[in-house]
């Protein structure tokens, strides 16, 4: 466990990093009249990680928390299994995003891990799975004005009617 915790944040640094470089090909700062530059969020965003990945690994060094304490192996077998379930959800919602769209992609994926993952209620798995995608098309399609990738054109009747509400 202690291993993992070190490797894992050094990665997440690492990640960290490249993502902020990366951001600067776009304007990071303020922009008069417009607002934060394409930029801003991904690399706040990404500096956050690497400010937290630093304190981990502070932690880490210290022996702080827990996992820098443990000699257990980083996952067992339900960890294992876990991951695999997990895994495998987050490739089907990948793989899902250019047929049912980003929003209904997310709507599948979080019905999976609520309901068959999380074994929660119908009712709160639809109120989720509705729920979110919804607000999240309307904050990234409505007010930060981002394009998320739709999906085929048998989806474009529902953002039809998404977009009459926006506009």
């Amino acid at each position: 466990m202690r291993l993992g915790e070190i490797v894992t944040a050094g990665i997440l640094a690492l990640l960290s990093i490249y993502l902020m470089w990366e951001s600067t090909e776009l304007n990071i700062g303020y922009i008069r009249g417009e607002g934060p530059g394409g930029g801003a969020w991904p690399f706040w965003l990404a500096a956050v990680m690497l400010v937290s990945t630093v304190l981990i690994a502070i932690n880490w060094a210290r022996r702080t928390s827990p996992p820098s304490q443990s000699e257990e192996p980083v996952l067992d077998s339900q960890g294992k299994k876990t991951l695999i379930f997990v895994g495998g959800g987050l490739f089907g919602f990948i793989a899902l995003i250019n047929i049912i769209s980003m929003y209904g992609a997310m709507m599948v994926f979080l019905t999976y891990y609520l309901k068959f993952l999380g074994r929660h209620s119908w009712l709160l798995t639809l109120v989720f799975a509705i729920t979110f995608p919804i607000a999240f098309f309307f904050f990234f399609e409505g007010l930060m004005r981002i394009t998320m990738p739709k999906g085929m054109d048998f989806t474009s009747p529902v953002f039809n009617v998404l977009y009459d509400i926006i506009y």
